[in-house]
């Protein structure tokens, strides 16, 4: 019996005693900053001896550390009701804020620390405190553990779980990673987590996109099982007059509740899921930061920004966080900066509000959605599935074997590893399955090797006046309207934009990559090519023979539809196959079937456009303004991959190809059913939390 008692106890003179020794870290901390910073006095009402100062800081460094675990977590919460971001950029002066109140509480006379002063002794000692807590709970099992429930807000949830389970599934999508780039990058030494993973306890598989290999296309398909009638990152849809926006909120609501209707079931993570950082919610009932709920009003049924609360609670996280931000602005300027000095080409502009939404995502939402997944797994929950996209927004603008994304790559195999570390404290065994959703394909842009954008070559063929001053086409990156979203501003211009038909209304050009989308929004259905010949004698002939241009699709009254290229090059969609390729050729195996499926698509544009691939490079033309795109056929783009434990069976037969994002839908799905049968164990206990 004393035996049993005697467990309690000793944890509590366990934690009494690590508290102390916070407490006092915290203490000396604040002793020295008040040292060496002329901003920040600690006086007592007595005079200044040694021991009235210590007792001062101690009250001090105590009411601070109160005021941290009791009203940080009620202020976050009441702060979700205004921008994610913002929240982000407020952390130091909430923080300063809490310090100055607790110097208020001190018996001293008058302590004094300026308000730009207290931001930084705040965020010093939030680190230090963070860090002493951690270290003295390294050594306790049940502290680590509860302190990493802790800064994932899931208290105790994790003892619904008692004895043996059955093995656990984290999806970790790094957004935009090929195939062959994550191979490179295993090769260099980059990313030593996954090399040791591919080693010893995972295979790795590459497959093949759909013709729109885009996240918006690729994830609803993985996640819900169908991407039917998505046949772009943005597409014009003439019953609605709508342009559709994959990473616009109520395009992406819109879409999921189609796929849902053509599925028949609510996705892959119905069954205790998770979804954090997608586009769409896989039908989990725990979210965060999945767009496809983000323009809803907050409910029970919407807690996408509840992320952001389990991250930002603890101060120190937020700290840590926003000092990451605010330096990944600064490394962003200055890779740019260089960049432009040395005339490296291809380039494009990187100036602007870019710098920011880098950071968001590739310190932000990374952080977030990192704390949400590592969370789930100490909640011990059946699947989770998060998307990273830091390295898909940094190759857009510096490109996919830029340095810059190669150390985006680095931070990526970082986070991997730190997930692995978790598993090892969770309640059940996981599989982790890295994959990505498609791969970027380098090459500059369109205009830059043109001078006119695709929307200019449109007006030309058709006869109509080119401005002078092209536009500039907006850029497709995953990450912008996610930040314009935690902003709560309006989206891009060409997202959500009503297009009445009118009378030989103007074509409406839209990109996607390198996907152009051309439609006529005056005529309620998809022309075909007869149609289009007899008001724009010259248009399919200009595109179809420009030098940047790879094929032109388009419906055809006597064909049904057909393949444009150049010399006047037309064949029939139906006649299209690998071992006759016409225009398609350059495109590799595949390309045919992939743009007959495209054809079929009740919405898609009265002309499709896809660009000149160069084989032999690997280079595309984007339509949109980067130097690493996706979206259409060519190169890298459409050749993601998928590296899953050996513990589960193979992703593929030998000899057989995966094709397409709904393929990888039933795969996952049956990955899913073997862990939640009877489970073999893989080696002697505790080495076989990540398999």
């Amino acid at each position: 019996m004393r035996d049993v008692g005697a467990g309690p106890w000793r944890r509590i003179v366990s934690q009494i005693g690590r508290s102390v020794a916070v407490w006092a870290v915290s203490t000396l901390t604040m002793l020295v900053l008040a040292g060496i910073l002329p901003d920040f006095q600690i006086r007592t009402g007595d005079g200044d001896s040694a021991t009235r100062i210590a007792v001062t800081a101690a009250i001090g460094a105590g009411a601070f550390g109160l005021l941290s675990a009791l009203a940080w977590p009620v202020l976050v919460r009441l702060l979700l009701l205004v921008p994610a971001l913002v929240l982000g950029l407020l952390v130091f002066f909430l923080n300063g804020g809490l310090l100055l109140v607790a110097l208020r509480l001190t018996p001293a006379d008058r302590p004094e620390a300026a308000p730009e002063t207290a931001v930084v002794v705040a965020a010093v000692m939030s680190a230090v405190a963070s860090a002493t807590g951690a270290a003295l709970a390294v050594r306790d099992d049940d502290a680590y553990r509860r302190r990493l429930y802790r800064l994932a807000d899931r208290r105790g949830i994790a003892r619904r779980f008692e004895g043996p389970t059955t093995a656990g599934v984290v999806f970790l999508q790094l957004d935009g990673v090929g195939h062959d780039v994550l191979v490179r990058a295993v090769e260099k030494g980059l990313m030593p987590t996954v090399a040791s993973w591919l080693g010893a306890s995972h295979r790795l598989t590459p497959w093949r996109t759909d013709w729109s290999s885009q996240t918006g296309a690729s994830q609803l398909g993985i996640l819900h099982g169908t991407n039917h009638d998505i046949p772009a990152f943005r597409w014009y849809e003439k019953d609605t007059g709508e342009v559709m926006v994959c990473n616009r909120p109520t395009s992406a609501a819109e879409l999921q509740r189609r796929a849902v209707e053509r599925a028949g079931d609510g996705g892959l993570l119905t069954v205790d899921g998770a979804s954090r950082g997608n586009l769409f919610s896989g039908g989990a009932e725990e979210q965060a930061l999945v767009l496809s709920i983000a323009g809803r009003r907050r409910g029970r049924e919407n807690r996408s920004r509840d992320g952001y609360f389990a991250y930002f609670s603890d101060p120190a996280n937020a700290v840590r966080t926003a000092l990451s931000f605010f330096a990944e602005v600064g490394r962003e300027i200055g890779q740019s900066t260089v960049a432009r000095m040395r005339k490296r080409r291809p380039r494009v502009t990187r100036g602007g509000l870019y710098p920011f939404i880098r950071a968001f995502a590739t310190v932000v939402e990374r952080d977030v959605v990192v704390a949400a997944v590592m969370g789930d797994m100490l909640a011990g929950r059946t699947a989770v599935y998060a998307d990273l996209v830091a390295y898909d927004e940094v190759a857009h603008h510096s490109g996919p074997h830029s340095r810059d994304a190669e150390k985006v790559l680095q931070r990526l195999d970082r986070s991997a590893a730190l997930i692995a570390q978790i598993a090892e404290h969770a309640p059940r065994p996981y599989r982790i399955v890295l994959l990505s959703d498609h791969g970027q394909s380098p090459g500059e842009t369109f205009r830059g090797r043109y001078g006119l954008g695709l929307g200019d070559l449109v007006r030309a063929g058709c006869g109509l006046p080119v401005p002078r001053k092209a536009r500039r086409t907006h850029s497709g990156a995953e990450a912008r309207t996610a930040v314009r979203a935690a902003l709560r501003r309006p989206v891009e211009e060409d997202g959500g934009r009503h297009v009445p038909p009118g009378r030989h209304s103007e074509p409406l050009v839209l990109a996607s990559g390198n996907l152009g989308l051309i439609s006529f929004p005056d005529v309620h259905h998809r022309m075909t090519k007869e149609e289009i010949d007899a008001r724009h004698p010259a248009l399919l002939t200009t595109l179809a023979n420009h030098p940047g241009v790879g094929f032109v699709l388009v419906a055809s009254e006597e064909h049904g539809g057909v393949v444009l290229g150049v010399h006047g090059a037309e064949i029939p969609v139906d006649e299209l196959n690998d071992e006759h390729p016409g225009p398609l050729a350059d495109f590799g195996p595949g390309a045919a079937s992939a743009v007959l499926r495209t054809h079929s698509f009740p919405h898609t544009a009265d002309i499709m456009v896809n660009s000149w691939y160069d084989p032999a490079e690997g280079e595309v033309l984007a339509f949109e303004e980067q130097i690493g795109s996706h979206g259409g056929l060519g190169g890298d783009q459409g050749r993601p991959f998928l590296m899953a434990p050996l513990a589960l069976s193979a992703a593929a037969e030998e000899g057989e190809e995966l094709v397409g994002a709904e393929h990888i839908h039933r795969v996952l799905r049956r990955w899913l059913r073997e862990c939640n049968g009877p489970q073999v164990p893989l080696g002697v206990p505790g080495d076989h939390r990540v398999a």
